[in-house]
């Protein structure tokens, strides 16, 4: 049950990105406002998942999940029905609740279950949203080019109704823990901030960067407004001190700069393979096609998931973490040399995957590891956002790279821009990796057990 709510996740990714260009040509609106239907969500997903963190470590997590992805059932039926432009947006805005739903599983998967099979839950709930993405987006592109656009926005509400039913007959009450009081002045500050930094990264080449880079210094100041007060809060969104523990602090700049390197290939390769051959690179592919190189890139993503939460008992999660960053700048690495033929593409994205998924099973090892069991939703929250703002920053670079290097008149960039951008991804995942090891202070074994 709890996999399967990561599948939705996954699911209202999944109907972003790739349908952004048949938004457009339905709506009848630019590029630019279509690309809405997909900021639109991530903004959502930005300012409700620390409240449903902080839900989800009281007695209303049952209640908070069932309304997060019923949610996500009402923003796929809206955006579904012919209503326009506007009732699309806020169907999708719906859909952004729907980013919260991870960390109140994990939290849900920590206290519910025994220690072995928590940590083995946790690893690939971790990793479904990411490689989730890999499977969804070849479905989304399918279903939208056979049965149209209301069609794939229909399936994700099918499977997010499915998540609701099994939900409310299967989840478990949360346990008897007091009620907290959401602090909503921090919530409506950190949301502020979030918002600003994501539009700032999201919408700098409609705007201009210039306006962009004023906003973004505005987001900061904000963010670090809604810091300094945390820290002062009795009852705080999310526990800042905890935070500030070796392992929390290694888990949340870890996922926020890796973040930004693995997103940076991802968005390379999609746009890489439909370059057409004849601009001297490329593989004229189809959106279809381009969803499809991601599959080996989510196979081997859960099998790394696997493997990763096998072996984290006896190596430790900062080494497993660290080793995944490693094979990741690996691959992007290889993607810079060896791009001429499909099969490379795959294999790259295949080592990509097996990486990433190491990364995203040991890092919120780390995190549960080290905070009380009534602050794991907060605390996973607080790196699902950050997690969400690498993305963002990552597919913000790949798009500022390869403008840079697209010559005046032309369509498309230049070779060199590719291997620019992949040398940025690598060095970014190279330097997380060196965060990873230096960070800590301590052995990582866990300060809390995980089930208490």
């Amino acid at each position: 049950m709890l996999i399967f709510i990561g599948l939705v996740v996954s699911v209202v990714g999944s109907l972003g990105a790739p349908l952004v260009p048949t938004v457009a040509r339905a709506s009848q609106v630019s590029l630019a406002s279509a690309q809405w239907s997909l900021t639109i969500t991530l903004l959502v997903g930005a300012v409700t998942t620390p409240i449903l963190g902080r839900l989800g470590d009281g007695p209303h997590r049952r209640t908070a999940l069932l309304a997060a992805i019923g949610a996500v059932v009402a923003g796929c039926a809206l955006a579904a029905l012919p209503l326009g432009f506007a009732a699309l947006l806020t169907g999708r805005a719906l859909q952004g609740v729907g980013l919260g739903l991870v960390p109140l599983a994990i939290a849900v998967a920590r206290d519910a279950l025994p220690a072995d099979r928590a940590r083995s839950a946790i690893a690939l709930l971790s990793v479904t949203t990411v490689a989730g993405i890999g499977l969804g987006y070849p479905l989304a592109g399918l279903v939208t080019e056979a049965l149209g656009l209301a069609a794939a926005y229909w399936f994700g509400a099918a499977v997010a109704a499915l998540a609701l039913v099994a939900g409310a007959v299967v989840l478990p009450a949360a346990p008897d823990r007091p009620s907290r009081p959401i602090d909503l002045g921090g919530a409506t500050r950190l949301g502020l901030g979030i918002t600003g930094l994501l539009l700032a990264l999201t919408q700098g080449p409609v705007w201009g960067w210039d306006w962009s880079l004023v906003l973004a210094v505005i987001a900061i100041v904000v963010l670090a407004w809604w810091a300094r007060r945390e820290l002062r809060s009795t009852q705080p969104l999310i526990d800042l001190r905890l935070v500030r523990r070796p392992a929390v602090i290694t888990a949340d700049l870890t996922i926020l700069c890796g973040g930004v390197g693995m997103y940076l290939l991802l968005s390379l390769v999609a746009r890489f393979v439909q370059t057409p051959s004849a601009v001297g690179y490329g593989f004229d592919s189809s959106v279809i096609v381009a969803g499809l190189v991601l599959v080996p890139f989510s196979v081997a993503s859960f099998v790394a998931s696997r493997v990763a939460s096998m072996v984290q008992r006896r190596i430790g999660a900062v080494r497993i973490l660290a080793a995944g960053f490693a094979i990741v700048a690996a691959a992007i690495g290889g993607f810079v040399l060896w791009h001429t033929v499909m099969w490379q593409i795959l294999v790259v994205m295949a080592v990509a995957g097996f990486g990433v998924g190491t990364v995203f099973a040991a890092n919120p090892m780390l995190i549960v590891g080290a905070v009380p069991a009534a602050e794991t939703g907060s605390a996973m929250s607080f790196n699902q956002v950050l997690r969400n703002v690498g993305f963002s920053v990552g597919s913000a670079l790949a798009g500022v790279i390869l403008a840079v290097n697209t010559p005046a008149g032309a369509t498309f960039p230049t070779i060199h821009g590719y291997r620019v951008a992949g040398l940025v991804a690598a060095a970014m995942c190279a330097a997380t990796l060196a965060v990873s090891i230096a960070l800590p202070k301590k052995s990582d074994e866990p300060l809390v057990p995980l089930n208490s």
